[in-house]
């Protein structure tokens, strides 16, 4: 009885965790660029004296899914399409440098940069800022190029280039922000060159919604079995106790 409410507790609490990475991936299913959580569960041995069949639960993170989402025509002049594997710079709510695929930007009454949830855009030399304008182009090679406000059609300006890097999962992580951050923080990556994005696109979420729906079933169905299990573990307990007493 004691190994199976091992098993059956450590299950389910890992099962919990699934559940909510799995929940998460669900959420963002709309979310511009959103590249889906993947975990993977195994047995671990539990330390100590004891039976060597004893074995709990564990969730590993195995990092996220690579895979490119759907490209998505919007013609706006800000809208941006990465390349697969690159990754746009920007600065996280700690000031550290992160990245993201989310390409809906914008510029905000200050004149910075942003993504569509905020975050300051950067460029080789730090954020980037662009003055008032008419029209705004960004190249496939993430420059960004300006009609200034009130000059003629033909005076185009550039005002910067975006910092787009080329990373894989073993070079970035996601963080509690959501965004990607560097496996060594002390070392920024390198901005990428040549064609990194292409304009007037939006890459959405890559999470398969109905795959992502079916795992959500299975772990409900899941858990609710190991549940179960725990609750004969304990009327076994019970009996047995009370078969104890009687003799």
């Amino acid at each position: 009885m004691d190994k199976a409410l091992y098993i059956s507790m450590s299950g389910a609490m890992q099962t919990m965790l699934a559940q909510s990475a799995n929940s998460n991936n669900l959420a963002n299913a709309g979310t511009t660029g959103f590249r889906a959580q993947m975990v993977q569960s195994q047995p671990v041995a539990v330390d100590g004296a004891g039976f060597g069949s004893r074995v709990n639960s564990q969730l590993l993170d195995q990092g996220w899914d690579s895979t490119q989402g759907d490209l998505n025509p919007t013609g706006r002049d800000l809208d941006v399409a990465l390349r697969p594997s690159y990754w746009l710079a920007v600065q996280a709510p700690d000031g550290t440098e992160a990245y993201t695929r989310a390409g809906n930007l914008s510029v905000n009454a200050n004149g910075q940069l942003i993504t569509g949830n905020g975050q300051q855009v950067l460029g080789d030399a730090g954020p980037l800022s662009v003055p008032a304008y008419s029209s705004i182009k960004v190249g496939d090679d993430g420059t960004i190029s300006i009609v200034p406000a009130g000059q003629n059609p033909n005076t185009v300006a550039a005002v910067g280039r975006l910092k787009v890097v080329q990373a894989d999962q073993a070079q970035i992580a996601r963080g509690s922000d959501g965004l990607m951050h560097p496996l060594q923080p002390d070392t920024p990556l390198d901005s990428a060159s040549g064609t990194v994005l292409t304009s007037g696109k939006l890459e959405g979420s890559n999470v398969d919604i109905a795959n992502t729906m079916v795992t959500m079933i299975q772990l409900a169905r899941q858990f609710d079995l190991q549940s179960q299990l725990m609750k004969t573990v304990q009327t076994d307990a019970s009996a047995a106790s009370t078969l104890v007493q009687m003799s």
